[in-house]
């Protein structure tokens, strides 16, 4: 089928290893930083921007052919900014402690470089149903990243999961301690400097 032809499968599954968004394009580093500290404010970050992601690129390319070349930008901010405020508005009506915990980073998906680099590298160049697919593939490429990093940043710094304790109390009473440095922002770049090594490592063809 013409849907899932070989280059819009390159689009959806690409971003997810060899172009992956984070660790090889080295895009949208900040949010990795700022909204890792626990599992579930990653993974609910990593589905917002996929989410919007998608659908701007979608809009985008509905779009391209009549937006006047001098204000595309400006085309592209407004409806990255409506998708934004929508997905801010569910999160505080259905999640809101975890909207409380993503703070102003929900907000500041509008100025993420991954979102913008689609709608003008891709977006603007490829059809609704391709663009759409490179929207929801580069956007779980981010959110496989964010998880990874929420992972072991919440088990080794607070020895739970999504707030479920998994390190049992024995290891505590034999003299385990929380690794406090995990909680602090500047681990989430140690961790994504070692996941980026290891893709690397396993992906030569990227060396």
């Amino acid at each position: 089928m013409a849907l899932f032809s070989k280059a819009n499968m390159e689009a959806l599954t690409g971003p997810l290893n060899l172009n992956n968004p984070v660790v090889v394009q080295v895009l949208g580093i900040c949010s990795a930083l700022a909204v890792t500290a626990q599992l579930e404010p990653a993974i609910v970050m990593g589905l917002s921007v996929t989410i919007i992601t998608a659908f701007s690129n979608l809009i985008i390319s509905l779009l391209r052919n009549t937006i006047p070349n001098r204000i595309r930008i400006i085309v592209q901010l407004v409806v990255v900014a409506a998708l934004v405020t929508i997905v801010s508005q569910v999160l505080k009506a259905f999640a809101y402690d975890v909207s409380v915990q993503l703070s102003v980073y929900v907000g500041l998906i509008i100025t993420n470089c991954i979102l913008m680099g689609r709608l003008e590298a891709f977006a603007m160049m490829n059809g609704p149903w391709a663009s759409f697919l490179d929207g929801i593939g580069n956007g779980i490429g981010y959110a496989i990243i964010l998880v990874i990093v929420g992972f072991v940043r919440e088990l080794l710094g607070a020895g739970t999961l999504l707030g479920i304790q998994i390190v049992p109390e024995w290891c505590y009473e034999h003299g385990y301690v929380n690794n406090g440095m995990m909680t602090m922002p500047a681990m989430s770049l140690i961790i994504v400097g070692c996941v980026v090594w290891a893709h690397r490592a396993y992906n030569k063809e990227l060396q």
